[in-house]
């Protein structure tokens, strides 16, 4: 996978591309990541790529053509036509069944703004998605970008040692992941239960998931929305009502 991104603080990206899963991707061949600072397509001496909002107000707004240039800089760089996505609160919401959208595309360019934010013209014509990781203000688009990053990394064929762990991540089948226990089997006056150290594989995955099952009915039960259940998540839930099933 190719990703392209617009940064005015390129080196901030050290963080995600010289450390772990996204390292890794990178040493192996499967994730490719270029970037391009606005400020070098600027038109003046000073590399000015913000300016004040027409009508007045607060703040600046960063320059449609420096942008516009940087992400065609990249476009040139991949023998696909990129999906361009602008990091902003005002995007749609990241969440599994976005990461799994996008990361089928060949290539991505990721548009990092700052300031008060971007100039219009410029989202209208030269992006194709918006996309948000929360309901919160940050100070630039660079920490949504490396999410989204590393949202992908794990999604990408051959990047993670164990495939089988995506099946029990997280939001991969629309639930959280169940409680997990390692050694010692007595931490603190407190033991694992007793299911997982029975050797029985089958009572060990129904213990699993119905912890993820009960996990995400106690902490996210608007996962199950848009969805029918099963008889035996329907009877789980009956049972969690009443107070039982301690998985």
């Amino acid at each position: 996978m190719w990703i392209g991104i617009v940064s005015l603080f390129p080196e901030m990206f050290r963080a995600v591309m010289q450390y772990g899963l996204v390292s890794r991707a990178l040493a192996a061949g499967h994730l490719d990541i270029r970037l391009a600072n606005p400020r070098d397509f600027a038109a003046d001496k000073h590399r000015t790529v913000d300016d004040a909002p027409y009508g007045g107000g607060p703040g600046q707004v960063m320059m449609a053509e420096p942008l516009a240039q940087a992400a065609e800089s990249l476009a040139a760089r991949t023998h696909t036509a990129p999906r361009r996505i602008y990091l902003t609160p005002e995007g749609r919401p990241l969440n599994q069944q976005v990461v799994e959208e996008l990361v089928v595309c060949d290539s991505l360019i990721l548009i990092a703004g700052h300031y008060e934010g971007i100039d219009e013209r410029l989202r209208t014509n030269a992006c194709d998605d918006e996309v948000s990781i929360g309901d919160y203000v940050l100070s630039g688009g660079e920490l949504p970008a490396m999410v989204l990053v590393d949202a992908l990394a794990r999604r990408i064929p051959g990047v993670l040692g164990n495939a089988e762990s995506l099946a029990h991540e997280s939001f991969t089948a629309g639930r959280l992941e169940g409680a997990h226990y390692t050694r010692p089997r007595l931490w603190r006056g407190e033991t694992v239960p007793e299911t997982l150290l029975s050797g029985d594989h089958a009572a060990v995955e129904s213990w699993r998931a119905r912890s993820a099952f009960k996990r995400t009915y106690e902490r996210r039960p608007e996962l199950f929305k848009g969805r029918p259940l099963d008889a035996h998540e329907t009877t789980f839930i009956e049972d969690l009502q009443k107070g039982g099933d301690h998985a």
